[in-house]
């Protein structure tokens, strides 16, 4: 038996409320994807957006313009909180570094700082013992 679905179940358009004067934007740019977040001082994610999202497939979502693409339309979100200046985080080695902070250069966001949280891997696994006999 198939239940009927209401218009209250149906996926609703969110719409950004509160009114902020700065937020972070996070980039997670990833060798496979671009992900980029907007949150609030206290880390509340407000909206998000990603290559995928974006409507690329495949190894297409690892380049440059589709970073550029998904900073776009977090941009747009930004302009709806009525935020003029932004924190910048940015974790991950892909493609997409650039064309994020070129992105949000070009629009009219002051950036307060930008700062990169990328892991890398220091002192290695430990030596192979050297056989007995």
């Amino acid at each position: 038996m198939a239940t009927k679905k209401t218009q209250a179940t149906i996926a609703k358009k969110t719409k950004i409320k509160r009114k902020l004067s700065i937020v972070k934007i996070h980039l997670k740019a990833e060798f496979n994807n671009n992900i980029v977040t907007l949150t609030d001082m206290d880390g509340l994610v407000l909206a998000w957006s990603s290559s995928g999202k974006q409507g690329f497939k495949g190894s297409k979502k690892s380049t440059p313009f589709a970073a550029q693409k998904a900073t776009e339309e977090i941009i747009d979100k930004v302009k709806e909180t009525g935020a003029g200046s932004a924190h910048l985080i940015i974790q991950g080695a892909g493609m997409g570094r650039d064309s994020f902070v070129r992105t949000i250069q070009a629009s009219t966001l002051q950036i307060e700082s930008i700062n990169d949280i990328t892991g890398f891997a220091f002192g290695g696994v430990r030596k192979k013992q050297q056989r007995k006999g």
